[in-house]
């Protein structure tokens, strides 16, 4: 199977400042993609910004609290105005609920705030740049979602990623047969700020199975990626195991 070339090739990378998001911007980087970084501050993202401009790509930041929608237009308007065809969208970015004992006691605000950061921005932003995608024939939009099961504890955060895998999912229809794709991407749990200290994996087995899913060129959307099927394995291979 042939890979996609993102040598040169915009890339918005949304919650780039740590953790998976910073894992997934340098993978592009290293392949010769170009990066749009978004943070909530740019103080954030200020190292990741001089170490990847140090491969040779370029980057720019934009930062958006992405439980805001005018926060969200106002970024995509910046983007816009960078005057550049955004063809790679990794919305990455997400928030966790706190862990309810009693869970019982998970609040309306709790699922507003998971599902405006986790599931509404990334769709707004997915709105957004498809229509550009598919007049120009290409594009890649990979969400990340979670496997999180069984725990009525983060209900919040665990509807909001079944909501966002479910868009994915029936968008399918309008993309598969193009070189415009969409589909979901599970990072597993991680040792991050939003996974804890006590999570199996460290963040950086994220890659290369973060990218696999922008990387493919079959033409097919819709699918769900487990990154830690490709720990430990070149681009190349995990390419030829999906």
């Amino acid at each position: 199977m042939n890979r996609t070339d993102v040598e040169g090739k915009w890339t918005l990378v949304t919650g780039a400042s740590r953790g998976v998001g910073r894992e997934i911007a340098k993978g592009m980087a290293a392949l010769g993609a170009n990066l749009i970084l978004q943070s909530r501050k740019k103080e954030h993202t200020e190292s990741l910004m001089h170490e990847i401009g140090a491969m040779g790509v370029n980057v720019h930041v934009v930062v958006c609290d992405l439980d805001r929608e005018d926060s969200v237009k106002k970024m995509l308007a910046e983007i816009d105005g960078l005057n550049v065809p955004v063809d790679i969208v990794f919305n990455n970015a997400g928030v966790q609920v706190p862990w309810h004992t009693d869970y019982f006691e998970a609040t309306r605000d709790e699922f507003l705030f998971a599902f405006a950061v986790n599931c509404l921005a990334p769709i707004e932003i997915a709105y957004h740049f498809l229509p550009q995608m598919m007049k120009r024939g290409f594009g890649r939009i990979l969400m990340t979602t979670s496997g999180i099961a069984d725990q009525p504890e983060l209900m919040g955060y665990a509807c909001s990623k079944a909501a966002l895998t479910k868009f994915v999912q029936d968008f399918a229809c309008k993309l598969n047969g193009t070189d415009v794709m969409m589909n979901s991407m599970d990072p597993g749990w991680l040792r991050t700020d939003l996974g804890g200290d006590q999570a199996p994996n460290a963040v950086e087995s994220v890659v290369p199975g973060a990218l696999v899913g922008v990387l493919l060129n079959d033409k097919k959307s819709g699918r769900w990626f487990n990154a830690q099927d490709y720990v430990g394995l070149s681009i190349e291979d995990a390419l030829a195991k999906v």
